[in-house]
């Protein structure tokens, strides 16, 4: 191994972490500089900056998509679209903040990053919705709705916008980037190659810098392979116990583009913590060994064996990523079933109604988010988008089938409830025969075959 990887990148004293031999070893921390042209002062090539800004963009976003009156608000309407493509380093960190004792060190999303999300945008076609728009167009049509709903939510048609476009963004940027930008063309021997530096001025190397952008895009904080999958799910929700687990410097303040648990990493180790998945580790531990391998190269072009190595971890990475996806469709698609079956139960109950549209949301974001990645998902995508459909069926059997011309939403009859109950069966069988997730939270396929016929949806076999 070279000696210029072991160096140690946090001193770890909290008790509930074990201390390890070196960075190299646990933590995606302090990597030496390699760039044999390099004659500045700097020791650290790692960075990834712009990908926890957009994380923390994200995180913005979503806050902002909630605050909505019920009244058409330009102002609001212009703010998001601010945390969306704008740019502007005092943009105020809206989430994550603070809270009680989990002290957040950045207020502003420029202390780490000026980026935008738009930019990084999947840009091919959403067919998962009406009028064949591209990713940015599909968020910003969101957001404009989402500035006039009352809280972000159209409890008429079944939208809830801040879950529609936080979990859109989960796969339309962070995973779309990661694996079909970064660990896909930037890993091959023409593009950014490791014996230049990515781009000029840069004190790091093509392909040190587009692995790091990746891993930057999972949301894992440096440290995470030393953490339990309970512990990381608490950083994520800033629970009190989690600071001195977060804190991987004990400099009382827990620093977003290190020791902080975002969107992609946070589901991963929600599914691990039923304990038949490893996703977060896995992913985890491929961005590592993909690092100290580049690194290993000394400044030197990778050779063959070494590009194909990394392809190797790329795609271990790429499909405990897809998995945690199809995990998260999985369980919403349960969680609509069985929101459905309340309102079987008490047709008047509201706040029954709201979780419906929310968990609705959830399920159609993490669906079309699966359909943003390096594969072609074919006929799997278009059985999960008819089933699910443009918008949910509602109490009355209405369901969005289209959006006209001035952006307003043409609704018709659906089969009813009953028939809808049977599509998110259907597609939690789908998702299992074609993904083979082991989590599989709010599974609710026993007895699918007796319980379709009860419900009127036709045999488990069919699939739309």
């Amino acid at each position: 191994m070279n000696k210029r990887l072991i160096a140690s990148a946090f001193i770890i004293v909290a008790p509930a972490i074990a201390t390890p031999a070196s960075a190299g070893d646990a933590v995606y921390g302090k990597f030496p500089v390699t760039l044999k042209s390099w004659m500045g002062n700097e020791t650290n090539s790692v960075a990834y900056t712009g990908q926890i800004a957009r994380q923390v963009l994200h995180d913005s976003l979503k806050k902002l998509a909630g605050k909505g009156n019920g009244k058409p608000n330009a102002a609001l309407q212009a703010e998001m679209m601010l945390y969306f493509e704008g740019k502007g380093k005092n943009r105020k960190i809206l989430a994550p903040t603070s809270k009680g004792p989990f002290v957040i060190k950045q207020k502003t999303v420029g202390e780490i990053s000026n980026p935008n999300l738009a930019g990084k945008t999947y840009k091919g076609t959403v067919s998962g919705m009406p009028n064949n728009m591209t990713g940015p167009e599909l968020i910003k049509f969101w957001i404009g709705k989402a500035a006039s709903a009352n809280k972000g939510v159209d409890m008429a048609n079944g939208y809830n916008y801040p879950q529609l476009i936080s979990k859109f963004i989960l796969g339309a940027v962070f995973y779309h980037q990661a694996v079909d930008n970064y660990l896909d063309e930037k890993m091959t021997a023409g593009n950014k190659p490791n014996n230049k530096p990515y781009k000029k001025g840069k004190h790091y190397t093509g392909k040190e810098h587009s692995w790091d952008e990746a891993f930057g895009y999972f949301g894992f904080p440096a440290h995470g392979l030393m953490l339990s999958p309970s512990q990381l799910y608490d950083i994520a929700k800033r629970k009190p116990t989690a600071v001195s687990i977060a804190d991987a410097n004990s400099d009382g303040k827990i620093d977003l583009y290190n020791e902080m648990v975002f969107g992609p990493a946070y589901y991963a180790a929600g599914s691990d913590k039923s304990k038949k998945t490893a996703y977060a580790k896995t992913i985890g531990k491929a961005f590592l060994d993909g690092r100290k391998l580049i690194a290993s190269a000394d400044g030197n072009a990778l050779n063959s064996s070494q590009l194909g190595q990394i392809a190797q971890y790329a795609r271990v990475i790429e499909e405990n990523w897809e998995k945690t996806l199809a995990e998260a469709t999985f369980k919403y698609a349960g969680s609509c079933f069985k929101d459905l079956q309340a309102i079987k139960a008490n047709p008047s109950d509201a706040k029954v109604l709201a979780k419906y549209v929310k968990h609705w949301g959830e399920l159609k974001g993490f669906s079309l988010a699966m359909q943003t990645g390096r594969k072609n998902l074919g006929d799997t995508a278009t059985r999960l988008n008819r089933l699910i459909g443009f918008g949910p069926v509602m109490p009355n059997s209405s369901q969005v089938i289209d959006i006209d011309s001035g952006g307003n939403y043409v609704k018709d009859q659906a089969s009813g409830i009953n028939e809808y109950m049977g599509h998110m069966l259907k597609v939690q069988k789908l998702i299992v025969d074609k993904y083979g997730i082991k989590a599989r939270k709010n599974d609710q396929l026993a007895g699918m075959s007796d319980m379709l016929k009860k419900l009127g949806s036709g045999s488990a076999a069919e699939n739309d």
